[in-house]
């Protein structure tokens, strides 16, 4: 490059502060557009309500039946006959299905007929046999009685007879070996007498008595046995399970036939203790499930007085009413347990609140100045939607609801409607 002579004439020194003034001009320009142009974030925000707020304890859970049996038989047979189906509706003790009897009713028939033998035998001990025994040993007392007397007067006749030398020796001798006999004969009655009294008839009672009970209880048992060939259900429901067909034969232990009571359901959730403890029978709960619309109205039915050992946590069941069958027992649901109330409580939505990475919790809210202003918050409880802040605000702030996330401290803000990625409308 060339240069003219009056261009080689400029002092150097002059280039080079007309140089830095350029380039301090240029900063001060460049400041001036950025300050311009600084953006302003659109977000949503409200101030705070203050009133009512009740607590949902939120939770998953899976419905059950309110009543389940799995009904297996007793015996081991075949399967005589069904009648229900899958999805048939029963009632309790309604039978359900037979099982092949023939040989139980045969046995049952047979002890009946040693139970009325037994029976009969009974009743002629009772009422006839002993009492016979009894009277004839009475009978038999009174007539030895009478034998004894009777030669008594004899010895005594003879004794005097044989001192006046009326008669020989020989006869009152005879007379003294018949009352000896007599007196025998009555000690022997009398003590047959005795025993039967005490002893004997009583024993003979017992024998009697337990023939008959022992009769009585293999017929029941064998009544027992054919009663157990016969399936009824024990509770209202649904069959939900029958594996077998007729002919098939029915193992004991196996289910034969499953019933299920859904007329209610239950929703059954784990709580820690400190939840549970706030939680009371009769509690309303909403139960969300897949596929309807409206959450389903339930309230808490039980509440578990123990811990779980294995989770330490405490069960507690919701019933939902499904008397329309419209709900299936084992549907996953979300539930929403409504607890304590507090009156007059300064929230915010749920959606504003912001987590750091040590759990502390804070909002954004827009000052006087027109920027984003971070406030630490402490929480309680909440519905769900909205939260309660114990500590932070007074209800007065205008919090940040959308559009919070990344905010710096200080970022102008401006109050307005945003689309889903945050951009003004």
């Amino acid at each position: 490059m060339r240069f003219n002579d009056n261009a080689r004439s400029i002092p150097f020194g002059l280039i080079l502060n007309g140089a830095l003034l350029c380039s301090i001009g240029l900063t001060a320009c460049k400041k001036a557009t950025d300050d311009t142009a600084q953006s302003v974030v659109t977000v949503e925000a409200e101030h705070p309500e203050v009133g009512d707020i009740s607590e949902h304890i939120v939770a998953d859970a899976s419905l059950s039946a309110l009543a389940q049996a799995a009904i297996s038989p007793k015996i081991t047979a075949p399967v005589r006959n069904f009648y229900v189906q899958r999805g048939s509706k029963v009632k309790a003790g309604q039978l359900l299905a037979i099982l092949e009897n023939r040989d139980l009713s045969a046995q049952a028939l047979d002890n009946k007929g040693q139970f009325t033998a037994a029976q009969a035998t009974y009743d002629m001990q009772t009422k006839a046999q002993v009492p016979e025994d009894y009277a004839k040993a009475e009978l038999d007392v009174a007539q030895a009685g009478a034998q004894l007397h009777l030669q008594e007067e004899i010895v005594a006749s003879r004794k005097k007879l044989f001192k006046e030398g009326a008669i020989a020796g020989r006869d009152y001798d005879t007379a003294i070996a018949a009352l000896a006999q007599a007196q025998a004969a009555y000690d022997t009655s009398r003590n047959h007498l005795y025993s039967l009294k005490s002893v004997s008839r009583s024993a003979s009672l017992q024998l009697a008595q337990g023939q008959l009970s022992s009769a009585k209880g293999k017929y029941e048992v064998a009544e027992a046995q054919v009663s157990y060939s016969e399936i009824h259900s024990p509770i209202d429901g649904i069959v939900t399970e029958r594996p077998l067909f007729a002919g098939e034969t029915a193992n004991t232990g196996t289910p034969l036939v499953t019933v299920l009571d859904t007329s209610s359901l239950l929703a059954k959730v784990h709580l820690s203790q400190i939840v549970a403890q706030r939680l009371n029978l009769g509690d309303k709960a909403a139960i969300t499930v897949p596929g309807v619309e409206e959450p389903v109205s339930g309230k808490v039915t039980l509440i578990s007085p123990a811990l779980d050992p294995g989770s330490t946590t405490v069960e507690v069941w919701l019933k939902i009413d499904n008397s329309t069958s419209k709900y299936k027992a084992g549907t996953p649901v979300r539930v929403a347990i409504i607890g304590r109330t507090v009156p007059k409580a300064v929230k915010v939505p749920i959606s504003s609140i912001l987590t750091a990475e040590d759990g502390s919790k804070s909002v954004m809210v827009v000052n006087a100045a027109g920027t984003a202003h971070k406030v630490n918050v402490q929480l309680g409880i909440n519905d769900g939607e909205d939260v309660q802040v114990t500590q932070g605000l007074n209800g007065t702030e205008t919090v940040i609801t959308k559009g919070e996330y990344g905010l710096d401290e200080g970022t102008k803000v401006a109050v307005g409607k945003t689309d889903a990625m945050g951009d003004e409308k």
